[in-house]
């Protein structure tokens, strides 16, 4: 059974770690050593005070569920450490230099870096798009204020420009638009709406190329305990690290 390392133990550590399935979690590690301790205890796992002894442990890939600085702080020693790398906040990979960064050490490293398709559907479909190219993709994005940390009266625009910049400005909030730009090869044009009417989290995707032209909507429900993550991001890890293990494997 495939070997796994956790990298946060927060909501989306607990999300993962209560529908482990076809993988088992054998070593953990948080900022915060006691989270991880706790939840090491439930699934008879090692806890590590440490991320070197962390990524020095005996697993096949780690997990990162935890931030974007985390990413950006540990995300070549894990793959120097000989593990493949499984990004939730791929929001850290918007920055040019940073991406390209990883990818060097992937490749020095011969190891991968997996990136789930988190809150929204269709990203198989912008990478085969991208073969014949695509000329424009449009991301909407509207949030109930609370999950933005905002307190506004009416729906408001709260952000209009690039992917990256977007990711910079709300960097826990938008890394649907980092991952639609890496699966479409090019930029995104993203807007981010507060609007206190909704208590789900919604992404429109609009997209134009040689294929034709898309448009998707989805309707996302909040993470249980933390309403500025989408409840399918957490789901699109499982998927993820289930089909690492099966023969037969669907999409693109």
């Amino acid at each position: 059974m495939m070997r796994v390392g956790l990298l946060g133990c927060g909501n989306i550590g607990h999300l993962i770690a209560s529908h482990a399935e076809g993988f088992e979690i054998t070593a953990l590690y948080d900022q915060d050593p006691d989270r991880a301790r706790e939840l090491a205890a439930g699934l008879g796992a090692t806890a590590y005070d440490s991320f070197e002894a962390f990524a020095a442990s005996d697993v096949d890939l780690v997990v990162e569920a935890a931030s974007v600085r985390a990413v950006r702080t540990h995300g070549e020693a894990v793959l120097e450490a000989g593990k493949d790398f499984v990004v939730m906040s791929v929001g850290a990979l918007a920055e040019p230099s940073f991406l390209a960064h990883l990818r060097a050490a992937a490749v020095a490293a011969r190891r991968r870096v997996y990136i789930p398709s988190g809150a929204v559907m269709g990203l198989d479909n912008l990478k085969v798009g991208r073969i014949g190219g695509i000329d424009r993709v449009i991301l909407r994005t509207t949030k109930n204020p609370a999950s933005l940390g905002l307190s506004v009266a009416e729906r408001t625009l709260i952000f209009s420009g690039r992917a990256d910049e977007c990711v910079q400005a709300f960097p826990k909030n938008i890394n649907v638009s980092a991952a639609i730009a890496l699966a479409a090869g090019r930029e995104v044009e993203v807007e981010l709406w507060a609007d206190p009417a909704v208590d789900r989290n919604i992404h429109e995707i609009t997209a134009e190329g040689a294929f034709g032209d898309a448009y998707i909507r989805v309707r996302n429900v909040p993470s249980p305990d933390n309403p500025a993550t989408s409840y399918l991001a957490a789901l699109s890890i499982l998927v993820l690290l289930r089909d690492l293990g099966e023969p037969i494997v669907v999409g693109t």
